[in-house]
């Protein structure tokens, strides 16, 4: 295969490899971004709908453990086409609920549909993206979960103003069903195939054969270390970042929500510079120390309510792109911590600490702010942020040698 076709290759699975995780993290908010409709139509509190989202990430994050086993047996493609769907399916069952129950069984739908998008998506690059371009791969996967998440209540809110929320499910629903097609008119890209070449200087990572050897290799449970902290502190960003802002700096909430705004097109910029600083370093552990440090120091910054009020959205914006520029670096590293014949197994189970921590990291920022402790939503952020350079210096130390098969 000539340069130019591989190329081309490569760019084609990774625009519909990105289309399908940018619809996951469309429905990651379908529910949050409905609560002003949600809530009066059905009568709930906040801890009821709050519940929702929360048993989405508990699902999502125990079938993503699962989901990796799958993967490895039936091959990605299958696995990825039944989540789409599954997300489909949910939206139509949710724009038809007329109860809590029925909510929450859409919620739990949902999270079943969304577990299978990180080790299959992961695979998927892994097989069918040449190593040269696995880091751009990474970088555009983790652009199109940002615009999925900024999109979603942006598309819902203004559908359900101009008619209703039921009709703005539906209307959500066409876009898994649309992406699905897309990638079935496709399918032939991603085909099963051999999982791409490691990188130069890189140490192969191996373990016993059977398969939950992978669950015995400490790098594994620091790379789901990794993702649990960091998105603890996503999520305390995510939830009530913007709160916080308002409290502590007396802005608008409309100034406030513009600096999450600032902060998710940061990161998905810092991303796009990350695939090509990953692409040319073998050292990922070290970009991820950098990145989160930085990012700690931002946060307590903004926590000590020192600078003026648009130097806060400046700031937000600065810790989006830091932490954006980690990611392709971030999932390099975890690629290298893989175990040959694992990727889906290894990419499921660590990446289920991410729907943990953000299923964990609301509470504790919720108890922080019914306290009435603003600054306090970001030192957390910022002491999480920190315990992920710990994370990340133990996976490097392990990674950069090679872990023997165990003989009996």
């Amino acid at each position: 295969m000539n340069n130019k076709t591989l190329r081309r290759q490569d760019a084609r699975v990774i625009t519909l490899v990105g289309l399908a995780h940018g619809t996951s993290h469309f429905y990651h908010v379908i529910l949050a971004a409905l609560i002003p409709w949600l809530k009066p139509e059905f009568g709930l509190s906040y801890s009821q709908l709050g519940l929702l989202m929360t048993v989405f990430f508990v699902v999502s994050g125990v079938g993503q453990a699962m989901a990796g086993f799958v993967v490895d047996r039936l091959g990605a493609r299958a696995v990825l086409f039944s989540g789409i769907a599954l997300l489909g399916l949910s939206a139509v069952m949710l724009s038809s609920a007329h109860s809590y129950a029925q909510l929450m069984l859409g919620a739990l739908l949902a999270g079943c549909g969304n577990s299978v998008f990180h080790p299959a998506d992961y695979t998927l690059l892994n097989q069918r993206v040449s190593t040269a371009r696995l880091a751009h791969g990474f970088s555009v996967h983790g652009i199109s979960g940002n615009i999925g998440w900024a999109m979603s209540p942006l598309f819902l809110t203004f559908v359900a103003g101009r008619t209703d929320w039921r009709t703005a499910l539906l209307c959500a629903a066409l876009l898994p069903l649309t992406v699905l097609a897309l990638l079935v008119w496709n399918r032939h890209a991603l085909r099963p195939g051999p999982a791409a070449a490691p990188m130069a200087g890189a140490q192969v990572v191996t373990a016993d054969a059977s398969a939950l050897g992978f669950l015995k290799l400490k790098v594994v449970w620091l790379c789901f270390a990794f993702f649990l902290i960091s998105a603890v502190a996503l999520a305390g960003i995510q939830t009530f970042a913007a709160t916080s802002l308002v409290s502590l700096y007396g802005m608008s909430l409309s100034t406030a929500t513009a600096s999450y705004t600032c902060f998710m097109f940061a990161s998905a910029a810092g991303m796009a510079y990350g695939g090509f600083l990953g692409a040319g370093s073998r050292n990922h552990d070290r970009i991820i120390m950098l990145a989160f440090g930085s990012a700690a120091l931002l946060s307590l910054v903004l926590a000590a309510a020192v600078v003026p009020s648009w130097m806060a959205v400046v700031l937000m914006g600065l810790i989006g792109l830091v932490t954006g520029i980690s990611g392709p670096s971030r999932d390099l590293m975890i690629r290298a911590a893989a175990p040959a014949n694992a990727t889906g197994r290894v990419f499921g189970v660590v990446y289920s600490g991410l729907d943990s921590g953000l299923a964990l990291g609301p509470l504790l920022f919720g108890a922080l702010m019914d306290a009435n402790h603003p600054a306090g939503v970001f030192v957390f952020i910022g002491v999480f942020q920190a315990l992920v350079i710990l994370t990340a210096l133990g996976v490097g130390s392990k990674t950069r040698v090679t872990v023997a098969p165990k003989t009996a």
